[in-house]
């Protein structure tokens, strides 16, 4: 848990679970992965379920923090959540009892407005009618190359009042993604050691897509050895696009 985040698209981090797996390229140079094993050499408790070391690894095992449900009823002040910044909520190892206490909090906390975002489109697509979905939830898709489109149209499945894409770290191009029902996109390139480049093209079509299609676009930075490096400009001025919720229709 963060009160204040310095991720550009929210303003704080709740993890109610902690730990995750590779499952495609947009994983290789995890950010959480290695922190996690920097938080499990200082001894956090948080951190000290060690994950399968051939798809995780020190302190990244993924755990469930009972304790960490009652963070965002003692916010008083409203603000943007992003849920799980240290792990998957749809992993498989994330009983489905527990996605819907942690839904549960999220209803019953309207004056927050929560980010959940998951590279397990299929989980989520299978349980989405299991799940009471909120109006003030936005849910999410990391899409990081042409390979994992299939989580848009997995996305497009659920009853959230913002569907988003999260094109970060973008590897690759994107070309005419289909972007019905989807609200928001936020692209960004990697950054950290061993960072791949992002080509300048890959990002400005990902652009004309949204602007065509009506979406919001938020562009989060070019990367780089350090997250802020090459700066957040793209073609002279930043794009802070922020997507307007739809009215949910209750079943």
């Amino acid at each position: 848990m963060a009160d204040k985040s310095a991720i550009e698209w929210t303003e704080a981090t709740w993890n109610p679970t902690t730990g995750c797996d590779r499952i495609s390229s947009g994983c290789d140079n995890c950010y959480a992965m290695t922190l996690a094993k920097r938080l499990k050499a200082m001894r956090s408790a948080k951190y000290q379920t060690d994950g399968d070391p051939r798809t995780s690894g020190p302190g990244f095992g993924v755990a469930l923090h009972p304790d960490a449900l009652d963070i965002p009823r003692r916010w008083r002040d409203p603000r943007t959540v992003f849920v799980n910044s240290m792990s998957d909520l749809f992993h498989a190892r994330v009983p489905l009892t527990y996605v819907q206490q942690v839904f549960a909090v999220m209803r019953e906390t309207p004056r927050h407005t929560f980010q959940v975002l998951t590279k397990r489109a299929a989980r989520l697509a299978k349980v989405a009618h299991q799940i009471d979905w909120p109006a003030n939830v936005w849910m999410g898709v990391s899409v990081e190359d042409h390979a994992q489109r299939e989580r848009v149209a997995q996305l497009r499945e659920v009853p959230a009042a913002v569907r988003f894409i999260s094109a970060e770290p973008l590897l690759g191009p994107l070309v005419d993604l289909d972007l019905d029902g989807i609200d928001w996109l936020i692209a960004g390139g990697e950054s950290g050691q061993g960072c791949r480049p992002m080509e300048p093209t890959w990002v400005r079509d990902l652009r004309d897509q949204c602007v065509s299609a009506g979406t919001a676009f938020f562009f989060k930075q070019w990367g780089g050895r350090t997250p802020k490096l090459g700066g957040r400009h793209l073609d002279g001025r930043t794009w802070d696009e922020m997507p307007a919720p739809r009215l949910l229709v209750q079943a």
